[in-house]
């Protein structure tokens, strides 16, 4: 072994967590190993938790989800907006951080989804919106009111404050490490960052990435392959998606090995352009004027019914049982909140990673109102289009919609029913432009996959040596290599239950985490009330009893009377 490869090991060895590091590898290897051995013993075991939890704490993943998009909004208008993480310059541009907070965000779901959720409630309205029936005019608009309420704020909520509350903490604090119990330092103890609740947080964030984001990918690397199906006839097969993923795994490890700045940034900023140049064609070729209609009317009663849709939870007789309003609810909104709150460890930490130096007014406009913003767009004219394509029998997503095809199949349904109509002269010329747009879109959800994959290893390598904001290449490949196994196990079992068991099982790690994005937001509050200004109760406000300042002088009063 040269002494080059034998001081990189040893800066392996020197820098890992080593109860974090083994625990966590040893429980995600342990339940891909399991599902080798017993996938039906661990598909009942998993179903049955993640039962028991989406009926025990779905309303508190839909209040305490709520509780911080208000908190977020507090801090962008509020005085506490002006504080600062750490007391250096910022690091990158802000496009460059917009870019790589977006693309490592949940971008990737954000491009699986966009030509295919709004069909399922075109077809199927929120029980909510009582009346509306699947399949007309109306249910277009609630359709997209939906998607565009479940992928802007929220999801991106959970995220954001946990990059807050681990960059402010991590900067503003001596002592205090870059990693997801850092964001609870004020209930904890800066003392007790190593104790054993400290790791127990940790190791959770280690399985909570590993397992929300393989199924985010997993997601992503079934929507390549069957592109490839789908419109050249390429039958990959497990084989052919091992090695599909393989590729995927040696581009993201490779971004990921040249670091933030050549690797996540350049890559990112390619993504965004991209991702802006697909959504702007497809408004140009499908129906404008529709999408600017419906996309007003659905983006103002996403503002109008946001706290009803928000604290939605199918109670009453209509929400008895998995049939259902709250079987509705528990399949789309919670489900969404607690996959996103899988995310937000590693989403948490990375945008702690790139927000040092910047306020936390400008961390927490970018993390859901910037962010938000290409969003809604994306969401209102993909989406859009899809059910406009759908209702006037444009495209076909019958398959789609009754579970026939897969999700991953909408987007080429789409873009291969759209074409260009030039009109020359008085001639009128189409242009069939829909397998560019396949292209490109191929072209995204492969380098989507590349950018959610490296910043999420990133991630969790830095989880894994006690908050190192740049871990060794050998740490980073090994988590590398676990997420690409871990999403080529799901794509590979995806037609057998168990890769929807580790779906589940992601939401699982996704439940504790609502608590710990709301333990980090009452942390960020206590400090902020403590050490700036106070916006709500004065210090000397007493909440129960009486204190000595008010006894004293109350005592005066009664001696000036007893004088007069």
């Amino acid at each position: 072994m040269s002494g080059s490869d034998q001081g990189m090991v040893e800066e392996f060895f020197d820098e890992i967590d080593p109860v974090v590091f083994a625990f966590g590898a040893l429980l995600t290897l342990g339940v891909i190993g399991a599902f080798f051995v017993s996938p039906s013993t661990v598909e009942s075991g998993i179903s049955s938790l993640n039962s028991q939890l989406l009926g025990a704490f779905n309303w508190a993943m839909l209040l305490i989800v709520f509780l911080i998009v208000l908190f977020l909004l507090f801090l962008i208008v509020g005085p506490w907006g002006g504080i600062k993480l750490g007391d250096e310059s910022p690091e990158y541009s802000f496009l460059s951080f917009f870019a790589m907070l977006y693309s490592a965000g949940f971008a990737a779901g954000v491009v699986f989804w966009g030509p295919t959720e709004a069909l399922f409630y075109y077809d199927n309205p929120s029980p909510l919106f009582d009346g509306v029936e699947g399949g007309t005019a109306e249910a277009m608009t609630v359709a997209v009111q939906q998607t565009l309420f479940h992928w802007a704020l929220p999801q991106l909520a959970v995220f954001t404050i946990m990059g807050i509350a681990i960059g402010y903490f991590a900067y503003n604090y001596e002592d205090v490490p870059l990693r997801v119990s850092s964001a609870l330092t004020p209930l904890i103890g800066a003392d007790n960052l190593d104790g054993p609740f400290a790791k127990v947080v940790d190791i959770l964030a280690v399985f909570a990435t590993i397992g929300g984001v393989a199924t985010s990918l997993g997601f992503i690397g079934s929507q390549f392959v069957t592109g490839l199906d789908y419109q050249w006839g390429i039958n990959m097969g497990d084989i052919g998606i091992l090695l599909v993923v393989t590729m995927m795994t040696l581009l993201f490890t490779t971004s990921m090995v040249l670091g933030v700045d050549r690797g996540i940034r350049r890559l990112s900023n390619f993504n965004m352009i991209l991702f802006v140049a697909l959504m702007f064609v497809t408004f140009v070729v499908g129906p404008t004027l529709f999408l600017l209609l419906v996309g007003t009317q659905a983006f103002g009663g996403m503002i109008t019914d946001f706290i009803s849709m928000s604290l939605f939870t199918g109670a009453g007789p209509m929400g008895a049982g998995d049939t259902g309003a709250t079987g509705w609810m528990n399949a789309w909104t919670v489900f969404y909140w607690a996959w996103a709150l899988s995310w937000s460890p590693f989403a948490g930490l990375f945008i702690a990673r790139i927000s040092k130096g910047r306020t936390v007014r400008e961390v927490a406009f970018t993390g859901i109102v910037a962010t938000s913003a290409a969003t809604i767009p994306w969401f209102t004219f993909v989406g859009g289009t899809a059910v406009w394509a759908q209702h006037n029998g444009i495209a076909d997503f019958s398959a789609v919609i009754s579970g026939e095809a897969g999700a991953e199949v909408s987007g080429f349904i789409l873009f291969e029913a759209l074409n260009f109509t030039l009109n020359l002269g008085g001639t009128s010329m189409t242009i069939p432009i829909g397998s560019v747009l396949i292209y490109a879109f191929m072209i995204l959800v492969t380098t989507f996959f590349v950018t959610s994959a490296d910043s999420s290893t990133l991630a969790v390598s830095m989880m894994t040596t006690g908050g190192k904001a740049k871990p060794s290449n050998i740490n980073r490949i090994f988590w590398g290599v676990v997420l690409g196994m871990t999403a080529a196990i799901l794509m590979i079992l995806g037609g057998t239950g168990s890769a929807n068991t580790l779906q589940q099982a992601a939401i699982i790690t996704g439940t504790p985490f609502a608590f710990v994005c709301f333990l980090a937001m009452i942390a960020l509050i206590r400090d902020f009330g403590a050490n700036y200004q106070q916006v709500l109760l004065q210090k000397e406000t007493v909440l129960y009893g009486s204190s000595e300042s008010s006894s004293s002088q109350s005592a005066a009063r009664s001696a000036e009377s007893d004088d007069d």
